[in-house]
C-alpha cells in the first residue's frame, strides 16, 4: 500500500463512520489501521468535534462538522483529482 497522508486516513474514518453505527473494528477495516492508529484519531477526531461516540450502542458516527469535511474532501478531489491520488 503506498504511503497515505494523515488527510486521506481522516477522510477514509469519516467516510467509514458516516451514516452512523459503525464499531471500532469497521472503520478499523474500511481505513486500513492498526488499533493503535485508529485509538490516535479516534481522540482526535472526536476532541475537533468531527465524531462521536454514541455510548449506548458502542459506535461511533461522523457529526455534521465532519460531514461538512467530507464534502469538502470530495469537492477537492473533483477540483483536483491527479494531485490527490
Amino acid at each position: 500500500m503506498k504511503y497515505r497522508s494523515r488527510t486521506d486516513i481522516v477522510h477514509l474514518i469519516l467516510e467509514a463512520a458516516n451514516g452512523g453505527a459503525a464499531t471500532k473494528s469497521k472503520i478499523m477495516y474500511k481505513a486500513f489501521l492498526s488499533f493503535g492508529q485508529l485509538k490516535e484519531y479516534l481522540m482526535v477526531l472526536m476532541e475537533n468535534d468531527l465524531l462521536e461516540y454514541e455510548d449506548g450502542q458502542n459506535t461511533y458516527r461522523t457529526t455534521s462538522k465532519g460531514l461538512r469535511l467530507l464534502q469538502i474532501f470530495n469537492n477537492m478531489e473533483e477540483l483536483t483529482p491527479i494531485a490527490l491520488k
